[in-house]
């Protein structure tokens, strides 16, 4: 028996809720979850924002817990390894995408909390290639916002072939600008903050920055005009995006993370006349998730976590809906 906690209706309290897995599939691992992150994607599959949210729904895609099931064809995992579990617990494997290491691009992939119950639950199940190895240098309890909001900044990094000399940007000093902020650094480039808040600059610095940028100041923004070869906007609101397109330089590109409903108003001669570019990423590949958690073993690279248990979940998403998190809340399994 499962033992989770699921919405019942749209914008609706958690409850309890008990379900047993059918068989277990032949290429699946079932994981005992330890700990699972609280994403912003959570609230908006709660809120049923996008309208793709089934009833009863158990959230949960930042998943962090041990092997206790092995499927019939798995030969690459074994029982009781440490496994994280991020957006996708599944792809075909096949396909051209699957075929080329963008797993996540495959067009039949498996989102863990579409259709099927997420990691606020005693156990989670996915295909074995998703159920990402985690090292010892990494601390399983701060780990797991790293499968959603961590790949899904460090995998503009290596998608755009950023490079450690470049001079680049990060709009939005939060959930997943915290992390851009230090994998830029440690990367090796050049980085701004953008942030409109006071409060946030000293953080921005001591988490990776070298200095920070009011995105509001017409002074600050022109002192950077054309000086930055890539901008992350992590933010889902719309800002000034032709004065953001100003601050980079001939051939730079702006790469949206965040999720801005409202269509983009820019000037095509921004783009034009200095060959600029606006591209968008989600959540990366299981491989490049294995190379993000190899480089933050190897950088001392974590999220700013607050911790909860998972019997607090409804407290939990309060926080989160507050916008009081800092910076990524992780539950811990109090379930017993």
């Amino acid at each position: 028996m499962v033992r989770a906690f699921a919405a019942t209706a749209p914008k609706s309290k958690l409850s309890a809720l008990e379900f047993k897995f059918g068989e277990l599939r032949p290429d699946d691992v079932e994981i005992d979850v330890q700990y699972c992150g609280v994403c912003h994607s959570d609230l908006s599959m709660l809120d049923n924002a996008w309208g793709m949210t089934t009833f009863p729904f158990v959230p949960g895609h930042e998943i962090v817990g041990r092997i206790a099931a092995l499927g019939s064809n798995v030969k690459t995992r074994k029982v009781d390894d440490t496994v994280g579990v991020g957006w996708h617990a599944k792809s075909c494997m096949h396909c051209t995408q699957c075929m080329s290491g963008d797993h996540n691009l495959c067009a039949t992939a498996e989102q863990t909390i579409v259709g099927r119950h997420g990691g606020f639950a005693s156990k989670v199940r996915c295909s074995a290639e998703w159920a990402i190895p985690i090292h010892a240098k990494l601390d399983a309890a701060k780990v797991g916002p790293l499968f959603c909001g961590g790949i899904t900044v460090f995998n503009p990094i290596v998608q755009c072939n950023v490079k450690p000399t470049d001079r680049v940007g990060v709009i939005g000093i939060g959930g997943l600008g915290h992390l851009a902020l230090q994998f830029l650094n440690k990367w090796g480039c050049d980085v701004t903050a953008f942030t409109s808040s006071a409060a946030k600059r000293e953080e921005a610095q001591r988490l990776g920055a070298h200095r920070c940028v009011d995105s509001r100041s017409s002074d600050e923004m022109k002192k950077i005009a054309g000086s930055l070869d890539f901008i992350i906007s992590t933010v889902d609101v719309p800002l000034d995006w032709d004065t953001i397109l100003g601050a980079l330089s001939p051939r730079g590109r702006l790469h949206l993370v965040g999720a801005v409903l409202e269509p983009l108003p820019v000037s095509a001669m921004s783009l034009i006349m200095q060959q600029r570019s606006i591209s968008g990423s989600p959540v990366g590949s299981a491989s490049t998730m294995a190379k993000m958690l190899d480089f933050c073993g190897r950088h001392k690279i974590e999220p700013v976590t607050e911790l909860f248990p998972l019997s607090k979940v409804n407290d939990a998403f309060d926080h989160l809906r507050a916008g009081k998190a800092r910076y990524r809340i992780v539950l811990q399994n109090d379930l017993k």
